[in-house]
């Protein structure tokens, strides 16, 4: 029997609602149940995928091809679970799916209307392909009171009634904050969220109150008593060190034992030894390393929200802290790259998309392969190395992308056609940008002898992909000559997956994003592997 527990949130956008649910899944799982999660999202776009990251953060691809919320990332990394398709919907995906069936006459004639159509359409994602899931835990995006979350709140209000008490669960994140000036913390921000949630027929039975301090007893029962529920329904959200504290620290304040006990569960007591184990390691590493990440988006963190918690999760492998040098690439176009990357141990240069600041890429790709220094090129980073050998190793003065136009080397191009399973996908300049692009999980073969062949440990593997530009195999024989391997192909030997360069310490660039399956208790290899790199490059300089 699964059972259905719904988070929403009120007061504030960024409370973090998605590490409160992959939190909360990671204590289940630590219980012996199977967890699944969900996102809804209240925005009228399909997906995110054409959404800039300065608006959204980052895109997370799912192994079959879906462009999903950052917040999946959290769930993956928190759970292991694999994120699919199914477990991320928008307003616009949803009111595509509506107007599709009207169009189709499934509806019999009848008026179209939010209530019952829409909020059907919600209920059926949230109850479907959940197979025998003991929890599934549904994440509503935005804050109560938001205008474009009312069909999703009126659905998950609807199914909680069909469900009943012993299948539904309604958890509520809210803030508490302290007032300075008074030097009292404020429990009437809470009140007015939970009032404006029962307006909608929706009464929470566990509230978690972010705060950055303990909230008193008595403040509790406040709470409690204005919001109709117990006191010990009443969860401190506090404020931790690491977002990986935060399956401890809500255990401590008995949020899993609150859940058990609304549904009459008599369950064991979770084993957190694994996340006990990560927090030794990142409270008490045996040193620090330094990494500069040369962007694009530098101006909102959460653009590469995964990438910067894989490179945490390769500072857990090695026991090191990693320092993140964020570092906006066209800087390098107004200033020597020497002034900002002296020093450190390691460069990054993650994927983006469009021509601005990457000259700024290229700069910094060629100072780490000619100072030695370890490098990771991430898909567009990748392009960016592969344009540098291209032109100053080949000696073709013209290289570029024709994603900046045209050029006379077109080390970068289109990618139009490719496998997927049995079929062929093809793509056209002109489609549409939504879910064009080379998306999810593809296979790659690893060359013998190879480094990457080394650090996988594996012959073949899978890796998820978000491009619509290719390396132009074309070039392949030139920039090898030249001393760049491709080391890593299509299974059909035509698009280049990983380039290297064997007389470098470590010099790797991807065409595909490993950041989206790190996970802090077991680290990508490819991210464990640079940090031990920038380790030894440490003890150099």
């Amino acid at each position: 029997m699964t059972r259905f527990i719904f988070i929403t949130g009120g007061v504030a956008s960024s409370l973090g609602k998605g590490i409160a649910s992959a939190s909360l899944g990671a204590l289940l799982q630590a219980r012996g149940f199977s967890v699944r999660l969900r996102k809804l999202d209240p925005y009228l776009n399909v997906d995110p995928g054409t959404m800039s990251p300065y608006q959204h953060g980052e895109v997370y691809v799912t192994d079959d091809g879906a462009e999903t919320d950052l917040d999946l990332g959290h769930y993956e990394r928190f759970t292991g679970v694999p994120a699919r398709q199914a477990d991320s919907t928008t307003t616009g995906r949803i009111y595509s799916t509506v107007i599709a069936r009207e169009r189709r006459g499934d509806y019999l004639g009848a008026t179209v209307q939010v209530i019952p159509h829409v909020t059907d359409a919600i209920k059926q994602f949230i109850t479907g392909e959940t197979g025998d899931t003991d929890f599934v835990l549904c994440e509503i995006g935005g804050t109560v009171g938001d205008i474009e979350g009312l069909p999703f709140l009126e659905a998950i209000r609807q199914l909680g009634n069909e469900l009943g008490h012993a299948r539904s669960l309604f958890v509520h994140l809210t803030l508490v904050p302290y007032i300075g000036s008074s030097g009292e913390l404020k429990t009437k921000p809470t009140q007015h969220s939970v009032k404006e949630l029962q307006s909608v027929g929706i009464q929470p039975d566990i509230l978690l109150c972010r705060c950055d301090r303990e909230i008193p007893a008595e403040a509790r029962r406040k709470i409690a008593l204005f919001c109709n529920l117990r006191p010990s329904a009443v969860i401190q959200a506090l404020d931790v060190d690491s977002i990986y504290h935060v399956p401890q620290s809500y255990h401590e304040q008995g949020f899993d034992d609150e859940v058990m006990r609304h549904f009459a569960i008599e369950a064991k007591q979770p084993d957190l030894a694994r996340w006990t184990g990560i927090m030794q390691r990142v409270r008490s590493p045996e040193g620090e390393v330094a990494v500069a990440v040369v962007g694009k988006y530098m101006t909102l963190k959460d653009a590469y929200k995964s990438l910067g918690e894989a490179l945490a999760h390769g500072g857990i492998a090695n026991n090191m802290r990693v320092k993140l040098n964020w570092i906006d690439s066209e800087i390098f176009e107004k200033e020597d790259a020497v002034h900002y990357l002296e020093g450190v141990h390691g460069i990054l240069v993650p994927g983006g998309f469009g021509e601005r600041g990457t000259e700024g890429k290229i700069l910094a790709a060629r100072f780490a392969r000619e100072r030695g220094v370890p490098y990771f090129g991430i898909c567009f980073g990748m392009q960016m190395a592969v344009i540098e050998a291209a032109r100053h190793l080949v000696g073709l003065d013209g290289a570029g992308s024709s994603e900046f136009g045209p050029c006379q080397h077109p080390v970068v191009g289109l990618l139009t056609e490719w496998t997927r399973g049995n079929a062929v996908e093809r793509r056209m300049i002109g489609d549409n940008l939504g879910g064009t692009m080379r998306l999810g999980a593809y296979p790659a073969d690893l060359a013998a002898g190879s480094k990457v062949r080394d650090i996988y440990d594996a012959d073949r593997i899978s890796e998820r992909h978000r491009h619509r530009y290719e390396v132009n195999i074309t070039y392949k024989d030139r920039l090898e000559s030249a001393g760049l391997r491709f080391s890593g192909m299509s299974p059909d030997g035509t698009l280049p997956e990983i380039v290297e360069i064997p007389a470098h310490p470590w010099f790797v660039g991807v065409q595909f994003h490993p950041e989206l399956k790190s996970k802090p208790f077991d680290p990508h290899p490819l991210f464990a592997s640079f940090i031990k790199a920038a380790v030894a490059q440490s003890r150099l300089v």
